[in-house]
């Protein structure tokens, strides 16, 4: 029961200091007492305070759109400033949960790192505490690669010694103020710590604790992360790891096409489970808001007998709008985990990118199979590898909607190379646009945090 105790004190302290001053600056009580067994430190992992991804990316991305000038008017303001792209995102709001959430987990990862080498020296180096460090490290990767999503310029090998990063904590010690690291720096920690993640944790995934990492977790992350960066080959490679570890598709024709909850939390396809944090966007829980649908170009590229038009979304026959369900997840939030459809897409473009058309077409019709009716699905073919990589990146659109902010990561990373993809909203009368690598695909630094960490702002 005293650990229990302990817990729930420092989970209440980290919720209460991201509501006050800015999160880095905010010292934690010295009178509580530090979990200190595995089982604390597995407890810490498993809150609800770690691995939160931002909805701040899906908000100004391009699968969905305001119904009118009235449902703009009728979203939070931070959302609402986010879907035009204006460069001031929070006006005179502080306490900003996007940048928050992450660095409570870069917090408690820093926390059990910390305070592993104390647990009884029968318990060090076992599988039981190698699984828990490792679980740390995945941690802290998951919360600085969703930060450097969000708050950095795209990775580009060219620029990123120079190109700001984030502020790198890498201890529990609130009082440590750091400046912004470098683009390169942050990659380099995130890549450390999930090849450490990588040598730590157990191979298969946890069928009903989906929650914690395994090596295919950390397998999978790799592939997201150097698909993001643009290294297509170490992508592929990673894509292959994880694979070889967990495989397992869903068969959509097993799945309820009429329930707006088709999918748990222990969803088979789920690699490693988390959600999308929606505060404080109103549009978040988007099966239940009649502010916005889902782009019209997006839901024309379902063909017939393909069952994720009707398992992904739910059309109301009265409005006419049409909504993503709580896809891979019965939270009410949107999935923001890693999962193996979209490491059968990554390992599709990386082949495809390498010139390899029949091992591309061979993973994509692999996973599409699985989402047509029996019967009516026929595979997919293509010239040459150019044409097979444009099928995959439709594909990723159809299949990885509303997820972890991954259509706004492709936008970032497409156009460094040239896809040319300008967002276009018109609403009450007026166009706003956002042209392909504009600085708005990077979201200002919360103002609390530059004001009293003293760190340099982005440029809009």
């Amino acid at each position: 029961m005293k650990s229990s105790i302990n817990i729930f004190a420092i989970l209440l302290l980290i919720l209460t200091t991201s509501c006050g001053k800015g999160f880095l600056e905010k010292k934690p009580n010295s009178s509580i007492v530090i979990p200190s067994t595995l089982s604390d430190f597995q407890q810490l992992l498993n809150s609800s305070s770690v691995n939160r991804s931002s909805i701040l990316p899906a908000v100004s991305a391009d699968e969905y759109y305001m119904v009118s000038q009235e449902a703009l008017d009728a979203s939070t303001p931070i959302e609402r400033n986010a879907y035009v792209w204006n460069k001031d995102i929070y006006g005179e709001e502080t306490r900003i949960a996007f940048w928050n959430n992450s660095y409570q987990s870069v917090f408690i990862a820093n926390s059990v790192l910390a305070q592993l080498p104390g647990v009884p020296p029968q318990q060090q180096h076992t599988e039981a505490y190698n699984n828990v460090e490792g679980q740390a490290y995945f941690v802290r990767a998951f919360a600085y690669f969703d930060l450097l999503k969000s708050f950095s310029a795209p990775y580009d090998a060219a620029t990123a010694s120079a190109d700001r990063g984030v502020p790198l904590k890498l201890s529990p010690n609130i009082d440590e103020t750091q400046p912004r690291s470098s683009v390169q720096a942050s990659y380099d920690l995130v890549i450390g710590d999930l090849l450490k993640a990588a040598s730590l944790l157990p191979p298969k995934v946890q069928p009903t604790v989906r929650n914690q990492a395994s090596k295919a977790a950390a397998y999978a992350l790799f592939a997201r992360l150097y698909i993001s960066m643009r290294k297509y080959e170490q992508a592929e490679l990673y894509a292959d790891s994880c694979l070889n570890l967990y495989d397992t598709l869903v068969d959509y024709n097993t799945v309820s096409q009429t329930s707006n909850n088709p999918f748990t939390n222990t969803v088979a396809e789920s690699i490693f489970f988390s959600f999308v944090n929606t505060q404080p966007a109103v549009i978040g829980l988007h099966n239940n808001s009649v502010l916005m649908s889902i782009d019209t170009v997006l839901l024309d590229f379902y063909a017939p007998y393909d069952l994720r038009r009707k398992i992904m979304y739910n059309t109301d026959p009265a409005t006419k709008l049409t909504k993503t369900k709580t896809f891979y997840s019965n939270s009410g939030h949107p999935y923001g985990g890693l999962a193996t459809d979209e490491i059968y897409l990554i390992k599709a473009e990386c082949a495809a990118r390498a010139g390899n058309k029949t091992i591309a077409l061979q993973y994509l019709n692999d996973l599409l199979v699985t989402r047509f009716a029996t019967g009516f699905f026929t595979p997919l073919g293509a010239a040459d590898a150019s044409e097979a990589l444009q099928l995959v990146l439709k594909e990723r659109r159809k299949e990885l909607v509303w997820r972890a902010g991954l259509r706004w990561d492709d936008l970032r990373r497409l156009n460094k190379e040239g896809a040319g993809i300008t967002l276009k909203r018109i609403i009450g009368g007026q166009t706003y646009t956002l042209p392909p690598n504009d600085p708005r695909y990077v979201f200002p630094i919360p103002d609390d945090e530059i004001t009293l960490g003293g760190i340099e702002q982005n440029i809009r």
